[in-house]
């Protein structure tokens, strides 16, 4: 009853501000301290305002946003331990069989050619403008990128 009775009060003290508003001539800000003040009362209006005041004082009702809470904790544990191994479950068992098959091969690696006894070609030394890049390639070399 007490909480009905503020929220009125409340109410009513905000429409009186949206008329002295008005008044002023800046009815744009009237209307939205209008809007504002009637959201109490429409909060006791629709019982929402008993639902709180009996949720606080229940004991109940606090173990239960505790176990929330708890709950919350340990998904958000848990989803930063599995973003910093590397993935999903089924994406670290996916790479564990493709590295137990019998014939893996590295990515990028090419099967020998049958017939060919042509040595491989060695890259030609980098230029002088690709220097400025070499302290970048190896640390992207040192981080497996």
């Amino acid at each position: 009853m007490i909480a009905e009775t503020v929220c009125s009060a409340v109410s009513a003290a905000g429409l009186g501000i949206a008329v002295v508003t008005a008044y002023r001539k800046r009815f744009l800000a009237a209307a939205r301290i209008a809007a504002y003040s009637l959201v109490p009362v429409g909060l006791v209006m629709t019982g929402v305002v008993d639902w709180l005041a009996d949720t606080a004082f229940s004991p109940t009702a606090w173990a239960g946003f505790g176990l929330l809470g708890l709950s919350w904790v340990i998904f958000a544990t848990t989803r930063t331990v599995e973003r910093r191994r590397g993935g999903t479950r089924k994406e670290r068992r996916a790479a564990a069989r493709a590295a137990e098959a019998p014939g893996a091969v590295a990515p990028g690696a090419s099967a020998p050619a049958l017939g060919q006894s042509r040595p491989a070609t060695r890259q030609a030394p980098a230029s002088r403008g690709d220097d400025d890049f070499s302290d970048i390639e190896a640390i992207l070399r040192k981080h497996g990128i």
